[in-house]
This record gives structure tokens, sequence and C-alpha cells, in this order.
């Protein structure tokens, strides 16, 4: 459950936090470089951010089960729960960054917000699924986030992009 967790998390974090700076840039810039160099820079910080945070976190969890005497077979793994963090994350990405780059600029915002509320709504449904849950309510909250995320950052791009 513990690299669930994390996967879905990474992977939800990768999509919205990538797509939002490549949607935020391309409100500024029609410059494909630009957009380029900031959302791979994106994608490599948020990996890297992700996985020490899951580390950190989870370090600290395994801290206190073992001050409460867990069996070592039932604490949670920092490690793995890093690994599985950094790697959701970067699948997550890859499709808005694609989305980004590979677009035609005439169609770049909008198929990158279209390609990230997919990604989105997928790994809504998929964690419900693999949590037990109903579908519905995880697939309204992550494309909610998402679309507030993506809108706030393309109108700070273009009302300042062009000012800087």
């Amino acid at each position: 459950m513990n690299r669930l967790r994390a996967g879905v998390l990474g992977a939800n974090d990768g999509i919205v936090s990538t797509a939002a700076v490549v949607v935020g840039v391309a409100g500024a810039t029609d410059s494909t470089s630009a957009i380029a160099t900031a959302g791979l820079a994106a994608v490599v910080g948020g990996a890297i951010s992700m996985a020490l945070g899951e580390y950190v976190s989870v370090s600290s969890q395994r801290d206190s089960e073992r001050v409460r005497g867990f069996a070592d077979e039932h604490q949670v793994n920092p490690w793995s729960a890093a690994i599985a963090s950094f790697l959701a994350f970067l699948l997550g990405a890859a499709l808005p960054f694609a989305a980004a780059v590979l677009t035609p600029v005439s169609l770049r915002v909008a198929a990158t917000f279209t390609l990230t509320l997919v990604s989105l709504s997928l790994t809504g449904a998929l964690s419900a699924k693999l949590g037990g849950a109903a579908v519905g309510r995880p697939v309204i909250r992550v494309v909610l986030g998402g679309t507030l995320a993506l809108g706030a950052t393309f109108l700070v791009g273009s009302l300042f992009g062009s000012q800087l």
C-alpha cells in the first residue's frame, strides 16, 4: 500500500506540476526551446524532490514504527517509496512534457491541457480501482485540481510573460 500511495502521488504530481510549468511558459512565449528547457528542469527537479520527500517522510514513519516495536517485516520501506515516487513522477510527467514540446504552437496549450486531464482521469480511476473505491469522486478531484493548476499558471504566463 505504501508503494501504491507513493506511486499515485508521484504520478499525479508529475502530471500536474510538469504540465503547469510548460503551460505557464507557453502562456508567456511560443519558444519551443524555452518550454522544453523549463519542462525538463521541472521533470528532473520534481522527480528528485518527490523521491527525497518520500524518503524523508517514510523514514520518519519507520523510525516511529521501530520505537513502537513493529516487526521489521511490517515496517514501511523508505527506499521503495522513494523509488516508486521517482519513477511514477517521470512516467506522469512524460505525456504533458511531450505534448508541450512536440505539438504545433497553435495547438500546444489545448493539447497539453487535454492530455493532462485525460492522464489525471486515468490515474484517478486506477488509484480508486486499486484501492477498492468508487471511481467518480477521485477522478473529479484530480481533474478539478489539475484544471485549477493549469489555468492559474497559464494566466500567470499570459499576464506577466510579455512584461518580463
